[in-house]
């Protein structure tokens, strides 16, 4: 059964592919490459094309006729959409529009949909549930809740199933060493502390540590991408199964702060790593936790790495092949 997987050669795509292919599915790659990366595409046929490209797109549905969409395509640094909030609603809302259009004439397959915790924006109370309010404080938020609305009401005109996947800090990288993190410029936490203990990095700047937290840094819901990856074909599998349309989130229920997070991956690399302390950046939310219970009951959703330490071992061995 062909699967189409949008944003494929991306970092939670191509764990998702190679999820897909163990679980019997043949993953069908569609990536502009412009942060994705062809080395990462192994388990199934690349197209490179944009989501903007509508015949590009018709045609990959007529050749492989997917049974199911993977939306992973878009842009996900919230800095750079704070900057730049027209090329993040161009893409990712135009681009989801575009994808839908066809995806109409071709059958109505359905779709497992890549949003975020950041559609939360900064929470009244923790836990966040799936019922918690919806809030986004920066525009990749934003543009990822716009498309979530656009699911729903696709949903009740059209009879679209979709499920939505809120997922909070997406790490770590594939334990057999297959795929793993390639961004560039790097954003998140973890690989960055990693390339500071690789020595990649001079040092790793730490933004806030004032937040009303355990140690003053923001703490954040870790959840290994081999998990999120799991996660994604279960939703498949349900909604290939007949299930409609739901929004869940994707966390481990516990949060780490920043200096935890530095803690471990010395315990993991064995080096020290070198800090400097900065001022709160704009649109963190001081502490993002995940309640999960709904994924649990509907996914079977049980995360493997729970334990920090684990899940930074192997972005580690991945930030290390080859040295």
């Amino acid at each position: 059964m062909n699967i189409l997987v949008t944003g494929g050669a991306g970092y939670i795509g191509s764990h998702a592919c190679k999820a897909l292919a163990a679980n019997g599915f043949q993953p069908v790659v569609y990536d502009s490459l412009v942060r994705g990366h062809r080395s990462l595409v192994k388990w199934g046929d690349l197209i490179v094309g944009d989501l903007h490209d509508a015949e590009a797109l018709a045609k990959v549905f007529r050749q492989y006729k997917p049974q199911g969409v993977l939306h992973f395509a878009a842009y996900a640094y919230v800095g750079e959409s704070i900057e730049h909030p027209q090329k993040y609603f161009h893409n990712n809302v135009g681009g989801s529009l575009q994808l839908l259009r066809v995806m109409l004439e071709h059958g109505i397959p359905p779709i497992v949909f890549s949003s975020t915790c950041a559609t939360y924006g900064v929470p009244l109370t923790l836990p966040i549930t799936e019922n918690s309010q919806q809030e986004p404080s920066n525009p990749y938020g934003l543009s990822k809740l716009l498309v979530e609305k656009i699911l729903h009401a696709y949903s009740g005109a059209y009879g679209l199933r979709a499920m939505i996947l809120r997922y909070f800090n997406a790490c770590g990288a594939d334990p057999a060493g297959e795929t793993g993190e390639l961004h560039d410029p790097e954003p998140h936490l973890i690989p960055r502390v990693l390339q500071a203990a690789a020595g990649d990095l001079e040092m790793l700047e730490i933004f806030g540590t004032d937040y009303p937290t355990r140690d003053g840094t923001c703490v954040r819901d870790y959840i290994h991408v081999s998990d999120l990856a799991d996660a994604h074909v279960a939703a498949l599998q349900v909604l290939l199964s007949g299930g409609g349309t739901r929004a869940l989130n994707l966390g481990i229920g516990a949060g780490f702060t920043v200096r935890e997070v530095v803690l471990a991956a010395e315990r993991v690399t064995g080096r020290r790593i070198a800090l400097r302390e900065s001022p709160r950046r704009a649109g963190d939310p001081p502490e993002l936790v995940a309640d999960s219970t709904l994924a649990a009951n509907l996914l079977g959703f049980q995360p493997r790495f729970t334990n920090i330490d684990e899940m930074i071992r192997t972005a580690w061995t991945w930030h290390s092949r080859g040295t």
